[in-house]
């Protein structure tokens, strides 16, 4: 019996790989830096599935390349907005995202960088590591006050409800901004009120975003924003890059118009804009909010779930596409 070939565009978990092992023939690239266009379009050929990274755009260029035997495209991330799912959709081809996996992990490094940016840990860190002269004095290096301050939460989703949730166990008050209001139960287990952004930016002492990128979002916090903020304010992406014009942020930074941030993505990634490097007040790592052992399992498992449930005739456990389920 013919085993199923699978294209993995970079190394993932041990455990999924085994998984998937077990019953496909796998091919995994293993540069770390993707997959180039030229050749992606060639090493998909054929294949049955492709477990894909943010990295790689899937759209209907690649379908065509990939073939009338492809049946699903596992995307190895929440945030899908590399593959085209009308493209899938019209090609046959089932999509599918890994949600709720990385939630909570995603909420601790949105919440890890407020602190640190609020805190000043990066720079201190540094300072100290400079092996810079110092004695402890009551004006050296203060921050901002986390607990009992006003955080606001743009895009209520899963991500954002958990960071709304960490914020209520600092005594935070919780404003979000969202196309839509949650079901009362959810705003009272949240603790959270939802006002207009304008509102949000006004009142917010703590931004934290986790809209999806969409057209209406691309820069969404850009010069207008930033002005609207409060001068002690904190903003935290780890939503989309885009979402952040970084030229905007850098200028903010710099200015004293808002007092830190803490980003996970970038608007180039992986290029960091070196405005951004250049500031102490800006807390930057590079696109961690799921990196931890336990999430990246889960997040494999996902795909590869996804992947035996396509190959099996069945609906995936997150389907993107059902139209294309239903053909």
């Amino acid at each position: 019996m013919t085993r199923p070939n699978v294209l993995v565009t970079r190394p993932i978990m041990d455990e999924p790989l085994a998984r998937l092992q077990e019953r496909c023939d796998v091919t995994v690239h293993e540069n770390d830096f993707g997959i180039p266009r030229k050749e992606l379009l060639q090493v998909v050929a054929g294949r049955e599935a492709l477990i894909t990274m943010l990295t790689e755009r899937v759209d209907a260029e690649l379908l065509a390349a990939a073939g009338s035997q492809l049946k699903i495209v596992a995307n190895h991330a929440v945030g899908f907005d590399n593959v085209d799912v009308a493209a899938c959709t019209a090609a046959g081809v089932l999509a599918t995202n890994t949600p709720d996996v990385l939630t909570e992990t995603t909420a601790d490094t949105a919440f890890a960088l407020l602190l640190a940016a609020a805190r000043r840990v990066g720079e201190g860190e540094r300072f100290l590591r400079a092996g810079t002269r110092w004695i402890w004095g009551p004006l050296m290096m203060l921050g901002q006050d986390v607990h009992h301050k006003t955080m606001g939460v743009v895009g209520f989703g899963r991500i954002g409800q958990a960071v709304a949730r960490r914020a209520k166990g600092f005594g935070m008050t919780v404003l979000y901004s969202d196309a839509i209001r949650l079901p009362a139960e959810v705003e009272a287990e949240t603790g959270a009120r939802r006002v207009e952004l304008d509102e949000l930016l006004a009142q917010a002492d703590f931004i934290s975003i986790h809209t999806n990128l969409t057209p209406e979002t691309r820069h969404l916090f850009s010069t207008e924003q930033f002005r609207r903020m409060k001068p002690s304010a904190v903003l935290v992406n780890t939503s989309r890059g885009p979402v952040v014009d970084e030229a905007a942020l850098a200028d903010a930074l710099r200015s004293g118009e808002i007092f830190a941030a803490g980003l996970d993505v970038f608007e180039k990634e992986p290029e960091v804009a070196a405005t951004l490097l250049e500031l102490e007040n800006a807390v930057v790592i590079p696109h961690l909010g799921s990196a931890t052992v336990d999430t990246r399992d889960a997040m494999g498992n996902l795909a590869v779930d996804n992947v035996f449930a396509a190959l099996d005739g069945s609906r995936p456990p997150t389907l993107l596409n059902p139209d294309a389920f239903s053909r």
